[in-house]
């Protein structure tokens, strides 16, 4: 196999030239432009594999030309490289279709892991292989690998016909993200799209929020409500968590699934609409109908066509795309610059887990963003101390061999903590317990410093 071609854009000659030099070294063919009017030229004439495009350039700058590049090229694999106060346009970057960041100074390291996942999820088919697709504001659907590939397939494959789909796979895994795919390449992608959680609403008040009541139906309907099939006529309807609704509420829905019509709690007369149903769940179907907790008319009703999202450790290879995406989506959204993710951390985060799917790997972004420690971070995966988003116990770890005393990491770490905690204390009882002061002369964020509270159940000493 050829080397992959990379074209390294940035308007400053030393930079370039230190990127050429490193990346010849790998034995990647190179070639550069010094501007974004010569790098749509270059993409245009020699078709490289990946773009290294500089955020902030005269003339077109990075935003621009990443537009220019995706127009020439679709299928062009694009990686910003960014300043770390460019946090807003990094994440503009990546909804126009850039691949991922990187912050300068370029760290070679960090650039090999980025350059290895971008360039081993090429995908011979056409465009938007490997991609973070934007679904709708954003959400994003993730696909770097051939099983989530096929999903993306199927899934735009179905959404051009209008039967019911029923989206099964473990909690936090993305199916309402698969459901706006599907939605957003349908025919009613100018439509509403609605989510009712059937988990979240209690079974009783269920009834009135998606078909709605008349004036009467129960104490304290003094007026007309129209509910969720109204309110998303002709639109897409997503029934989340569908197996936790009551089997008397199943029978209506069928009726709505056959019919295309239902009564309002307390009417007399019928409603007619035209809403697409898309259904989730977690549960195990077979059972439960079994269990006679599900309709099986309904699951044949609903099962026109199945898709099953897989768990993330049946997908590790997406988790650096994952883990860059939500840096740079939550540095974004709490206004702070975003984080070296490390081949070490890339590492530790692709040998665990995640029992809570990508709803895990987002709170765990998260929690690293807050406190910027990544020695913490990945100590936490290792004991497998993140929790469990099904039932908030302990995430399950490969034992260990037993220890029969502690080893001289553990000695090391016990002793760091003991003395940062009395640091803090120290620096507290100074300012009075002014928490805003100590974090500035501590030289940590204010958050940072909360977490360390509560971490070690500092408290104001007691005088007297």
């Amino acid at each position: 196999m050829s080397a992959a071609h990379i074209l390294v854009v940035d308007d400053e000659p030393s930079l370039r030239k230190y990127l050429q030099t490193v990346l010849e070294l790998d034995s990647y063919r190179v070639t550069t432009a010094a501007n974004g009017t010569e790098a749509v030229e270059k993409v245009q004439q020699q078709n490289p594999d990946l773009v290294l495009l500089d955020m902030v350039m005269p003339g077109p700058d990075g935003l621009e030309t990443l537009q220019r590049i995706r127009q020439a090229r679709p299928s062009t694999k694009v990686v910003m490289l960014s300043c770390v106060r460019d946090t807003r346009k990094v994440a503009q970057a990546m909804r126009l279709g850039a691949q991922d960041y990187l912050s300068k100074p370029v760290q070679k390291e960090e650039m090999e892991e980025v350059l290895r996942f971008c360039l081993e999820n090429m995908e011979p088919d056409g465009p938007g292989a490997g991609e973070a697709i934007e679904v709708s504001e954003g959400v994003f659907f993730f696909s770097a690998t051939q099983q989530m590939r096929q999903l993306r397939a199927q899934a735009l494959q179905v959404a051009k016909f209008d039967f019911p789909v029923l989206l099964l796979g473990e909690s936090g895994t993305g199916k309402e993200v698969l459901a706006h795919l599907i939605h957003k390449y349908s025919d009613r992608a100018h439509r509403t799209f609605l989510k009712v959680n059937c988990a979240a609403v209690p079974s009783e008040l269920l009834e009135s929020e998606l078909f709605g009541y008349e004036p009467g139906a129960f104490t304290g309907a003094n007026k007309a409500k129209p509910g969720k099939f109204e309110l998303c006529n002709k639109g897409t309807l997503l029934l989340d968590e569908i197996g936790e609704m009551s089997p008397a509420l199943q029978a209506k829905l069928l009726q709505v699934l056959q019919d295309g019509q239902f009564s309002r709690l307390g009417g007399r007369t019928t409603v007619k609409v035209d809403v697409r149903v898309l259904a989730a769940t977690n549960i195990n179907m077979p059972q439960a109908i079994a269990q006679k907790t599900f309709r099986e008319d309904l699951y044949y009703r609903l099962n026109s066509f199945v898709l099953r999202m897989p768990s993330l450790r049946e997908r590790r290879e997406e988790i650096p795309m994952m883990l860059r995406h939500f840096m740079i989506r939550l540095a974004d959204r709490y206004a702070c610059a975003p984080l070296n993710v490390s081949p070490r951390l890339v590492e530790a985060c692709e040998n665990y887990d995640w029992p809570g799917n990508i709803r895990e790997l987002e709170n765990f972004v998260k929690r690293f963003l807050v406190l910027g420690d990544e020695s913490v971070a990945i100590a936490e995966l290792q004991r497998g101390s993140a929790l469990d988003m099904h039932n908030g116990t302990p995430a399950p770890v490969a034992e260990s061999p037993p220890q029969p005393q502690p080893d001289l990491k553990e000695m090391v770490r016990s002793l760091k903590n003991g003395a940062e905690m009395e640091v803090i204390s120290q620096v507290l009882e100074e300012t009075a317990w002014n928490r805003k002061r100590a974090a500035v002369k501590l030289n940590i964020s204010y958050k940072a410093l909360l977490y360390k509270i509560r971490q070690y159940d500092i408290r104001p000493r007691q005088v007297g």
